[in-house]
């Protein structure tokens, strides 16, 4: 983490101030070199963590002008951060913003103090406050009396400066989404991150996962419309498709429309390109379930138009797809048996139910309903885990 904007130089005869510091957003603070608030700091930065806070406090109050307080509340921030005392971070944090509304260090520290807690609520406010800040520094016009030139370089020169910051801020707001446990907030917080950093493929994929987080949330609303937000801007969306299909079949809504989904994600997962960051087993897994779950919504789309036949075929080829993941192949394998059952081959339907039976999952009781009513409920196999 950036440290604290204590500036300092060296002494000359005219008694003259540390230059301004080109990594830092938000006031300069000159220091006077050789003076005593500059001896201060300096046995601060020197001394052992125990005697710090001490140290820190008698600066504070033998400094009492507004911008040395501004170096006090940075001192307080980094010394109760490094102490994970974040309540008493998040105060000073408070005062420096009072008194230095466009410090991006601070925000950067909160956002730090916040992601170290768990805090996703601050986590999400400051680092709305720091996207804003650098946004608004980004947006600023050249100062005046400065040449547009020099400040377009300068700007540069101190954003590149705080790409390790920018990053940082990013990495633990995408984290800290991802972590919620409440669907509801998870969805939300993925929105947000989305907002903040538009057009990227973080904000894409966030969009993707908060649209199923909706679904989980049971809010269908906010997931329609966020999912065919995503689809707007990226009709190749596999996880939006797939998302889109399963619940527009499951349904019995836009029928058409999720067979589409459906067959052109079947088709999207023998094309796309497997991302560095996955091995070529984990890739080869999760492009299988897609597709074994692209041809169950095909199915399920054909056994609510009461087309058997065709159901049988989609979610035959499916169910080998698909054993890795207990959920999605018990729910297949129990669709199977329906469409068997409408075939009227009791046999085959008697086989689909008790692999949909077989395995832990939310659909082994009602399989085994199924069983039962078919008068084969004795020879339903122990539960197992799918191979």
């Amino acid at each position: 983490m950036s440290s604290t904007r204590i500036l300092t130089a060296l002494l000359l005869l005219s008694a003259s101030l540390a230059p301004a510091c080109k990594a830092q957003l938000g006031k300069n603070v000159m220091i006077p070199a050789g003076s005593d608030a500059d001896h201060q700091l300096n046995a601060i930065n020197a001394a052992d963590p125990s005697q710090k806070l001490a140290l820190i406090d008698t600066f504070a109050k033998s400094n009492p002008d507004p911008d040395f307080q501004i170096v006090a509340d940075e001192q307080y921030v980094n010394y109760y951060l490094n102490a994970k005392q974040y309540e008493k971070a998040f105060e000073y944090g408070e005062k420096l913003f009072a008194l230095d509304p466009n410090n991006y260090v601070n925000a950067v520290n909160m956002v730090r103090a916040a992601a170290e807690k768990g805090d996703h609520t601050k986590l999400f406010t400051y680092g709305e406050k720091a996207n804003s800040i650098l946004a608004n520094y980004k947006a600023a016009p050249p100062p005046e009396g400065t040449n547009p030139d020099d400040w377009s370089r300068i700007r540069t020169e101190k954003l590149v400066s705080l790409r390790d910051d920018e990053d940082y801020v990013e990495e633990a707001l995408i984290g800290g989404a991802y972590n919620a446990k409440d669907p509801a907030k998870r969805a939300d917080y993925l929105v947000r991150f989305s907002k903040m950093y538009p057009n990227t493929p973080e904000s894409e994929q966030a969009l993707a996962v908060a649209a199923t987080a909706y679904l989980q949330a049971q809010n269908r609303p906010k997931m329609l419309e966020v999912a065919n937000g995503v689809l707007a801007k990226d009709p190749d969306n596999i996880d939006v498709l797939l998302l889109l299909a399963d619940d527009y079949s499951e349904r019995g809504e836009q029928l058409d429309k999720a067979d589409t989904y459906a067959k052109k994600a079947v088709s999207l997962a023998d094309t796309l390109k497997k991302p560095d960051n996955i091995s070529d087993e984990e890739w080869q897994k999760k492009i299988t379930i897609q597709k074994g779950w692209a041809l169950s919504s095909e199915g399920q789309v054909s056994l609510q138009k009461k087309q058997s036949a065709q159901a049988v075929d989609s979610l035959s080829k499916a169910s080998t797809l698909l054993r890795s993941n207990a959920g999605l192949y018990a729910r297949n394998q129990y669709r199977l048996g329906f469409a068997y059952l409408n075939l009227k081959k009791t046999a085959e339907a008697t086989k689909a139910f008790t692999e949909a039976a077989s395995v832990d999952s939310p659909y082994r009781a009602m399989a085994e309903d199924k069983l039962s009513e078919l008068g084969t409920a004795a020879k339903t196999p122990a539960h197992k885990k799918p191979s």
